[in-house]
């Protein structure tokens, strides 16, 4: 591969064998000094240095990592929803500097809910030879990986539980957050809450769903069928469905948006109908910029550095062997009280 110089020309990128013929030594004895190994006098450490400068050689990582482990390639693989969401951002970002500690990198990619899309990633990714997986699947089972598995790629799934295969995952108690933005809601009165929620086919909406619908069930109240609506994918679809809910006779007091987008979509209508001082809300996941807006958002709080860390301890101990049965993690949610959740219903 070329390199170009500032002054525009182009020039083969140094290899190691330039570095030792500058430098005067052995091959040997330049993989010693870039990988940090001991054995080399000082002075020998500064002649490589300075070559190394010189040349502007920058070491190959991915092959250095596969000749000193054998199989290691120095990097991890993570599949979100989506890299542009706030959540799978920040698991990103607590993933990234996990790994940064293993000298590892992360590759990441976003699944946008695609079933066919998640088995093409991992199987891209596995080529690539990436030490590790994190997932956060589309697909409602992963069989798939099986194989994969066998041959020594270990895998977390974060956010939704694996199904298909038995191994370690990271997960919120969706139950428990459904619950208590619902029970937030109710302690306060109100009595018409919607909720919105993204789709069916995920563990993570079906539980969030169920945590809303049982809060009323303790309390010997059933949700208005009417207000509940399941499969809203966007920011847009949600501030249509929040239309479409304050258009009917008896409309809601409150809402409930079951996911950080869906937040930001029943935001805006609230906003456009100039009764988001009127109309409770309480959003799932939380969002930059969130406790600035008015009034500030409530939220369900998932602790996402938390989250992230604890699927990097699994993910670096399988890679580092252990082969311990597979651990099953579940973070307890939060609720963030700002002001958009205890508005009052109407008289």
């Amino acid at each position: 591969m070329a390199v170009t110089s500032l002054s525009g020309e182009s020039r083969p990128r140094a290899t190691m064998r330039d570095v030792a013929a500058l430098a005067g030594v052995s091959l040997k004895t330049v993989s010693r000094v870039v990988n940090e190994e001991a054995g080399v006098s000082p002075d020998v450490r500064e002649r490589v240095a300075a070559a190394v400068q010189r040349l502007d050689y920058r070491p190959n990582l991915a092959a250095s990592n596969l000749r000193r482990t054998g199989a290691r390639s120095g990097l991890i693989g993570a599949l979100v929803q989506d890299v542009s969401n706030s959540f799978s951002a920040g698991l990103l970002r607590s993933l990234e500097d996990a790994a940064r500690s293993h000298r590892t990198g992360v590759l990441a990619a976003s699944l946008d809910e695609g079933v066919d899309r998640e088995q093409e990633l991992v199987h891209d990714l596995v080529t690539r030879r990436v030490d590790g997986l994190v997932l956060m699947p589309a697909s409602d089972r992963q069989d798939y990986l099986v194989a994969e598995l066998r041959t020594g790629t270990p895998a977390v799934f974060v956010d939704r539980p694996p199904r298909g295969v038995d191994v370690d995952s990271v997960v919120i108690d969706n139950l428990l957050g459904g619950r208590m933005a619902a029970e937030h809601l109710l302690d306060r009165g109100h009595r018409r809450i919607a909720a919105l929620f993204h789709l069916p086919t995920l563990t993570t909406a079906q539980l969030r769903r169920e945590g809303f619908t049982a809060a009323h069930t303790d309390r010997g109240l059933r949700p208005d069928p009417r207000l509940v609506v399941d499969g809203v994918a966007s920011t847009d679809e949600a501030s249509e469905v929040v239309h479409r809910l304050l258009d009917l006779d008896d409309p809601p007091t409150a809402v409930f948006a079951g996911r950080n987008i869906l937040a930001s979509g029943a935001v805006r209508a609230l906003r456009e109908r100039g009764v988001h001082h009127e109309v409770a809300l309480v959003g799932f996941d939380d969002f930059p910029l969130a406790d600035l807006l008015d009034p500030p958002l409530t939220v369900v709080r998932q602790d996402v550095t938390k989250i992230g860390r604890l699927v990097a301890e699994r993910l670096f101990a399988r890679i580092g062997g252990d082969t311990s049965p597979p651990q099953h993690l579940v973070v307890d949610p939060t609720l963030v009280s700002r002001g958009s959740g205890e508005i009052p219903p109407r008289a």
